[in-house]
């Protein structure tokens, strides 16, 4: 009923963990001949913090060797940018959002609920949206540009090239040269020679 297991280091303090409800391990334990109400369960599981936790994401996959002269040199390049007035942006495609009647994390102020399918079928959605992010950190401002199609290299430089020409270019109307910051997947990959030739 209860599992325990080490956090990955040795000296790490050992984790206990259950996916069973107070309600089941009462009625588990009672079948098992020692009856405790849930109320008491769940009383203990709190007194020895088992609460309903999500996993983080703390643990480092893996280093290049590379890595730091990677970000020393994305360092080098971004003062010399800020030194000659040039722009930079980090860029990335966020998550996509099926529109239309599905469920939603989170609550809203209304005066009766929402109603959403009892599935979430993509089928059942009435588009897609798909967020492309530009963050300016001269100026610590963001932009969403919200794609209607696919997460393509065409969607990501259309992106761009809106921002520039309705933004950028009035914040940096002297700039000779911009630099990107991308991650290394998705429709802006640096390993996709689609992304550089679009862009």
């Amino acid at each position: 009923m209860l599992d325990t297991r080490t956090a990955g280091d040795p000296d790490d303090e050992t984790i206990v963990f259950t996916d069973l409800s107070p309600t089941i391990l009462s009625k588990k334990l009672d079948a098992l001949g020692t009856p405790v109400c849930d109320d008491t369960i769940r009383q203990w599981m709190e007194d020895e913090g088992l609460r309903l936790r999500k996993i983080r994401k703390d643990l480092a996959g893996g280093s290049h060797p590379d890595r730091n002269a990677q970000f020393e040199r994305i360092a080098t390049l971004i003062d010399e940018y800020e030194i000659l007035g040039n722009p930079y942006f980090s860029v990335d495609t966020k998550a996509k959002e099926h529109l239309g009647q599905l469920y939603r994390a989170g609550r809203v102020r209304c005066n009766q609920p929402f109603q959403a399918f009892d599935h979430d079928f993509p089928s059942w959605a009435d588009g897609v949206i798909i967020p492309h992010g530009i963050y300016d950190p001269v100026r610590n401002r963001g932009h969403i540009n919200l794609g209607l199609s696919r997460d393509t290299s065409q969607f990501a430089c259309d992106s761009l090239l809106w921002y520039w020409n309705r933004i950028g270019q009035q914040c940096y109307g002297d700039a000779d040269s911009i630099l990107l910051l991308c991650d290394g997947g998705g429709s802006n990959s640096a390993h996709k020679y689609i992304f550089e030739h679009d862009l």
